[in-house]
């Protein structure tokens, strides 16, 4: 079968978006399959989103494919007959963002009209579909809030290029992801300066903005926590990404609303080891359990603070956390067998 991955990319900035593409790719050629990724970059300024809905309705992929996947908004306006969903995001900023700090422009007339018509036209996407699965409980919620549709959740594995281990319990809560503000890396070094223990926080990703990054120094030196702070303001190769796993005290991921668990936190459940995140992270909180897969506290310094301290402490409880983080993902049964079942059987 001829199978197209379609899908929108911000030029240079990388990430699980880029990834679940790629990923599947690989699964669904070795199942036997001819598979072609198009990606056309997409911009998210406002006043350029309109214009680019139409060039993606534009693209007819009728008779190049006898299937298309759709991922990252807006790619799913394009047009086919046997066209699948595997839905990312909305365009947040005009669904569950709107009236938070992360929206990014003013309300106003033109925001408003741009935010109906973005809704209209993802209404006329959804309903064309085949089937539409999400990759978060989180994510089906919003569908079904904003959109009325209904979904299936089909949760993303990891390449098959990842070899995670555990290398014991060191002294380092590790925190994998693009250094944005949203991901509040900020917040993990504040409660870094609450700690009453010798634990560390190394922070590894590239960000979209590169003042962000040199902020997090700035903040670590102001308070004090310089020494037990380390910033990689860059993108680790595989091979280093899974040595700083696999040494680890804990991982830590604790973004706004994530819209699903994110790859940081299957990752560190393949080295065996547990996520400290927080109440409000979204998508995370389906593989994360409290005291069984990771800890899950208020996202405040001083509550993360003592989580650190505790998994400092108490290794035991690290190896818990660790070990409760492998099994529930084996629970949840993600796997690229699964993915490709699913996705060629609707």
């Amino acid at each position: 079968m001829k199978i197209a991955l379609v899908t929108s990319t911000v030029p240079f900035v990388y990430g699980g978006a880029r990834n679940i593409v790629s990923w599947l790719k690989t699964a669904l050629e070795e199942a036997g399959h001819e598979v072609e990724v198009v990606a056309l970059p997409f911009d998210e300024e406002p006043s350029r989103i309109v214009e680019q809905l139409g060039m993606f309705r534009m693209i007819d992929l009728t008779d190049q494919a006898d299937l298309v996947v759709c991922f990252r908004p807006p790619a799913y306006l394009v047009q086919h007959p046997r066209k699948i969903l595997w839905f990312i995001h909305h365009l947040r900023a005009y669904y569950d963002l709107w009236d938070t700090e992360y929206r990014g422009f003013s309300d106003n007339a033109i925001a408003r009209a741009r935010r109906e018509l973005i809704q209209r036209v993802d209404n006329r996407a959804f309903a064309e579909a085949s089937h539409i699965f999400t990759n978060s409980a989180v994510v089906s919620s919003r569908l079904r809030e904003f959109n009325g549709v209904d979904s299936e959740v089909l949760y993303p594995p990891l390449g098959s290029e990842h070899s995670f281990s555990n290398n014991g319990y060191g002294n380092e809560v590790v925190a994998v992801s693009r250094l944005e503000h949203h991901k509040r890396q900020h917040l993990l070094i504040e409660a870094l300066a609450l700690t009453s223990s010798k634990v560390h926080l190394r922070l590894v990703g590239k960000g979209s903005m590169p003042g962000y990054g040199k902020s997090l120094l700035d903040l670590g030196a102001r308070l004090g926590v310089a020494d037990r702070l380390h910033v990689h303001d860059e993108w680790v190769d595989e091979d280093l990404k899974q040595q700083l796993l696999g040494d680890a005290l804990v991982a830590a991921y604790i973004p706004v609303d994530e819209d699903s668990y994110g790859y940081p936190t299957l990752e560190a459940a393949r080295a065996t080891k547990g996520v400290l995140t927080t109440t409000d992270s979204g998508g995370v909180l389906e593989l994360v359990e409290d005291g069984r897969s990771g800890l899950v506290v208020e996202p405040t310094a001083g509550a993360l603070a003592e989580a650190m301290d505790r998994l400092y402490l108490d290794r035991e409880l690290a190896a818990h956390v660790g070990n409760g983080a492998a099994d529930r993902v084996d629970e949840l049964g993600i796997s690229w067998a699964h993915v490709v079942d699913r996705i060629l059987s609707v």
